[in-house]
């Protein structure tokens, strides 16, 4: 397959329609289903007798006990041959562990490739929605798939019906958007760097502009360089004919002209290093550091298709980080566009670079709350692991509103410390702040410090730096390596938690 073939598209919607049928399963609906996927509570057993197939599920469990989270798949009698998944969950589990019980209920269906899959929680209220919503959850992130780019086509994805039974009621749409928020983003962040370029990814940006009907503008180099974006400008001047920032707009019906929310991603579509170049396991991945702007550029198509009532705008940090005879090097002293000067330190701390100036450009449209997503440092994946991502804010207030919404959603933040005495490890003799420290100690926290100066004080400001993007077998109900992290998080956030009353 020849590289001049080979372009970027975005993801299609997969064949799956969830239904909500707002009863008991039937032998009738059994008959007519590929799978079944059960959730239960030990303490919660009797309730099996609601099932068509009670006593085949009885017998199973007679003779093998099952623990809490476990699972026990069999194919029920009957000319059907139904595959049956069943658990118990935790008591009081919450939604992150609902969720990764989920996707391994979703992988043990997934050898009968099952077109008819019923979904049922025999748990109480408001149990039995939470692991309805994760089930119906993991099967969406199950249908989309990652770019493939071998030479025999890949087979056609089959319709597939998710049949939800039960009372319990849970948002079958919403949860369709942020499944698709969910795909988009790890389509994007999959994607090789020779096929995801800033150009590339500008063409297709702004090919879902037209189709929902946002404002889009391109800020290149000669727009960066007379807004006075200094620090954006030196990381993109060894490879500067494609980068820039992009800034998009949604503005629904009688919400003014003012974003009450403005999201930041960084979009570093491969990351060199630099000049202080990354040794080959390091940089071998790099094709996924713009993971920051394809979570911001989903949270805001997410929010587009819910009609969320207010106004929301993205700017994406485009760049390589990329060396040549003019790349940026330790030691240039820098102008960023709020006009602070940045001592710079190391060529591969270039995300806080980026970074600085967008928030600052962003900063100019008066949001109400400004929320960033970056794969911004090392640091943050040895203090959480990938389980969590990081979160940073400027208003301690907010720091229990951000976490409430990681477990509400089941994307764990953790909200790190941002205590002023920090800044005394950037401190710099002959600019008003070093880029990075010499040292790596604390690195996550010295970079919320840092970008911090690039956010009017009177503008709330959260950061999210993502160490949960990737994680090898994948994370909570999503099973590829590359998450997508961060989507159900943001919308939890902005539409659940009420912060952006709160910023009134």
């Amino acid at each position: 397959m020849a590289a001049s073939s080979l372009t970027l598209d975005l993801p299609e919607t997969p064949h799956l329609r969830a239904v909500r049928v707002g009863k008991a399963a039937t032998a009738r609906d059994l008959a007519r289903l590929d799978a079944i996927i059960v959730v239960s509570a030990r303490a919660k057993r009797a309730q099996l007798a609601s099932l068509p197939f009670a006593d085949e599920l009885r017998r199973s469990l007679k003779r093998r006990p099952l623990e809490p989270n476990a699972i026990r798949t069999l194919r029920l009698a009957g000319r059907a041959g139904t595959i049956c998944a069943y658990a118990e969950a935790k008591p009081a589990a919450g939604m992150f562990e609902r969720l990764q019980l989920a996707g391994r209920l979703g992988a043990a269906i997934d050898e009968s490739a099952p077109r008819r899959i019923g979904v049922v929680s025999l748990e109480a209220d408001p149990d039995a929605a939470r692991s309805l919503e994760a089930m119906v959850a993991a099967l969406w992130a199950r249908a989309y798939r990652l770019p493939r780019f071998k030479g025999k086509s890949a087979p056609g994805a089959e319709r597939v019906e998710v049949r939800v039974f039960g009372t319990s009621s849970i948002d079958l749409a919403r949860l369709a958007i942020e499944a698709r928020g969910n795909g988009l983003a790890r389509w994007l962040t999959a994607q090789p760097a020779n096929i995801l370029t800033p150009a590339s990814y500008r063409r297709a940006i702004a090919g879902l502009a037209r189709r929902h009907g946002w404002r889009m503008r391109f800020l290149g180099r000669a727009a960066l360089e007379r807004l006075g974006a200094g620090a954006f400008l030196a990381v993109t001047q060894a490879h500067d004919a494609e980068g820039g920032v992009v800034h998009l707009s949604y503005r629904p019906k009688r919400s003014g002209r003012t974003p009450a929310v403005a999201l930041v991603g960084k979009g570093v579509c491969f990351d060199t290093g630099g000049i202080n170049l990354k040794p080959h396991r390091s940089m071998l991945d790099m094709h996924t550091d713009m993971g920051g702007s394809a979570v911001a550029l989903a949270v805001l198509e997410a929010l587009t298709a819910l009609e969320a009532p207010f106004g929301a705008d993205a700017w994406l940090a485009l760049a390589e980080n990329q060396i040549g005879p003019r790349a940026y090097k330790p030691q240039d002293v820098v102008r960023a566009a709020n006009g602070t000067t940045i001592q710079v330190i190391h060529s591969d701390a270039e995300g806080r670079m980026l970074l600085a100036d967008t928030l600052a450009l962003a900063g100019r449209t008066r949001p109400k709350l400004i929320l960033d997503f970056a794969t911004l440092t090392g640091a943050c994946v040895a203090a959480l692991s990938e389980r969590y991502s990081g979160a940073f804010t400027n208003r301690p207030a907010l720091r229990s509103v951000i976490e409430g919404a990681g477990v509400a959603s089941g994307e764990r933040v953790w909200t790190f410390p941002m205590d002023e005495d920090f800044d005394s490890d950037l401190e710099s003799r002959i600019a008003d702040v070093l880029q990075c420290a010499v040292d790596a100690r604390a690195d996550h926290i010295l970079a919320a410090r840092f970008l911090k100066r690039f956010v009017p004080d009177d503008i709330a400001w959260a950061h999210v730096d993502l160490a949960a993007s990737e994680r090898k077998g994948g994370l909570g109900h999503v099973t590829t390596d590359i998450t997508g992290f961060g989507v159900r998080f943001a919308l939890n956030l902005l539409i659940e938690s009420g912060v952006l009353d709160a910023l009134r």
